[in-house]
């Protein structure tokens, strides 16, 4: 099949660290790679599924696969591969292959909902119910931190039970802070020195300024919230705005595409809703090899299968599926860490029977 348009790689050329810019291959040997996503006017098209394509770079037309190109390629291709993974992909490959699962729990206490008063004990019997079958905790820090200071005893105590009972799993710290300089910087330490965390979610409002003092040490994730699954989030993310070579595309895909650009050490991910199928497919199309914490199923009646489907990447893996609610509050009874267990082997098992149907089962 030929198709013809104008197609821009200014996305995948960054600004800073030329020292990664200038890399020799063919447009074949790219397809091959993470670049399968590319701009065209007429809409998105996957070069790797277009032979024969005709294109423009730079306004000049190619033919074929037979252009010598431009582009941002070296740690992506390592991700693509999983050859030499960042020390957090790697890791977040290593958890979900030791239980065969991309579920990650939420734990967001709230004593209104508890079984038992005490929130410890209540994390304690969720993890030890759910540690063979998860692949990530992530607790809230909102829930923690509104219980002053003894919601934050609770969490330690969470975060080092969560280490000895599941050595392998990702502890992601739910903070979504987002601020700039030594701020940034300052909490930074206090979410990976400080609290431990493996991972954590950021506010990218301020650019990437607010981004890049979380991404020094590779083995830690970080997680830009990109889509949310609750409704609002359309108020702003949703919004259309111009770019380079595009009339607009919508704020969270002009978010993805600069992640993209800064994920120089291999490290970053994006939060993308359950509850919006159509831009987490968007959001995999264009960062096919990133990792991504997916929200909204369970409580929020996001679809899982299309979360599976459209959220993981080429392989099935690089995704974390969150429950949170529809998992600790499976039952308020005596019986609350059983009914949480049933709850994340329900949710492995029909995210496992979509991988399996796609050819993409943990055998």
């Amino acid at each position: 099949m030929t198709c013809t348009g104008r197609v821009s790689l200014n996305t995948f050329i960054p600004r800073r660290k030329p020292s990664n810019l200038i890399v020799a291959g063919t447009a074949q040997q790219i397809a091959m790679g993470p670049f399968v996503s590319l701009r065209v006017t007429e809409g998105w098209w996957l070069l790797g599924r277009k032979p024969g394509a005709v294109v423009a770079l730079k306004g000049r037309p190619v033919q074929g696969f037979h252009a010598w190109v431009r582009v941002y390629f070296s740690h992506l291709v390592r991700q693509w591969e999983g050859r030499t993974m960042s020390g957090f992909t790697q890791r977040l490959e290593k958890a979900s292959m030791a239980t065969k699962s991309l579920v990650c729990v939420g734990l967001d206490p709230d004593p209104a909902r508890m079984p038992v008063p005490d929130v410890f004990e209540f994390n304690r019997a969720i993890v030890d119910a759910t540690a063979a079958l998860v692949c990530s905790y992530k607790p809230n820090l909102a829930f923690y931190e509104a219980m002053g200071i003894p919601g934050l005893e609770a969490l330690q105590k969470t975060i080092a039970h969560i280490r000895s009972a599941a050595p392998t799993a990702i502890i992601i710290g739910d903070a979504k802070r987002g601020d700039i300089g030594p701020s940034a910087q300052a909490y930074a330490k206090a979410m990976f020195q400080v609290w431990g965390f493996d991972a954590i979610t950021i506010n990218a409002w301020g650019g990437q300024d607010t981004v890049t003092p979380f991404l020094e040490d590779e083995s830690k994730g970080v997680f830009v919230w990109c889509r949310g699954s609750n409704p609002g989030s359309a108020d702003f993310q949703d919004v259309q705005v111009a770019v380079e070579d595009e009339s607009s595309v919508p704020l969270y895909r002009k978010m993805a595409l600069d992640c993209q650009e800064w994920n120089t050490n291999g490290n970053l991910g994006l939060v993308v809703g359950a509850t919006v199928p159509r831009q987490l497919q968007d959001v995999r199309a264009t960062c096919p090899a990133m990792p991504f914490l997916i929200p909204g199923v369970g409580a929020q009646g996001g679809d899982l299968e299309a979360a599976v489907r459209q959220g993981a990447d080429s392989r099935g893996r690089a995704a974390l599926i969150n429950s949170s609610r529809g998992v600790i509050y499976a039952s308020t009874g005596a019986d609350f860490a059983q009914a949480a267990a049933r709850e994340a082997d329900k949710l492995r098992s029909s995210i496992n029977q979509v991988l399996e149907a796609d050819g993409k089962g943990w055998s």
